[in-house]
């Protein structure tokens, strides 16, 4: 990959029980193709991951939640798993960080579960978006229209199934970063 993405910066906000190779995976392209990458989580403390069938490796935050915003960042990439969403659905600080980079028109990235926290985000309504199917309801009843693809771009917007669609996901994410701000983002 090339260095695409000099100069740009992209928080990954996450908590634990992320979907590790949901989280590894985006970053490693990220910084393959030039990103600066930054783990946000909600207390700037490591956090430890769900590797498919049990608790995997910690990794490092580099930031707390509560010492960044939207400006400081060019993209927002989501992980899935399961606990995550679930606790960041809840979060209103990360609620807030979430529907800013909408508001500003900036790439926004989620994976499998993540989408419940755009939904408690109030950002789904009229987008077209893919998710772990067993939330695809969830989604429809926030009023966005799902579909069962590998990899979904609405105006800057990306979402993919699963781990096993990671190849596509971080590609179009890579992409839409490069491309920039989204007059169709909105929030």
């Amino acid at each position: 990959m090339s260095q695409s993405l000099n100069g740009k910066r992209v928080a990954i906000l996450a908590a634990a029980g992320f979907e590790e190779a949901e989280l590894s995976s985006p970053k490693e392209a990220l910084l393959k193709a030039g990103a600066e990458v930054h783990v946000v989580t909600p207390d700037g403390k490591g956090i430890c991951a769900w590797a498919e069938t049990d608790w995997g490796e910690t990794y490092d935050a580099d930031k707390a939640l509560g010492d960044v915003n939207e400006s400081d960042y060019h993209a927002l990439m989501l992980p899935g798993g399961v606990f995550n969403p679930d606790e960041l659905r809840t979060n209103e600080d990360a609620l807030s960080f979430v529907k800013a980079f909408f508001q500003a028109g900036k790439p926004v990235a989620a994976i499998c579960h993540a989408p419940w926290i755009l939904i408690n985000a109030g950002v789904v309504e009229g987008r077209r978006m893919t998710s772990v199917p067993s939330i695809a309801q969830d989604l429809r009843n926030a009023g966005a229209e799902w579909v069962d693809e590998q990899v979904v771009v609405d105006s800057g917007f990306v979402t993919s199934r699963t781990p096993k669609d990671l190849d596509a996901f971080n590609a179009k994410l890579v992409e839409e970063i490069q491309e920039g701000r989204h007059s169709g983002q909105h929030d």
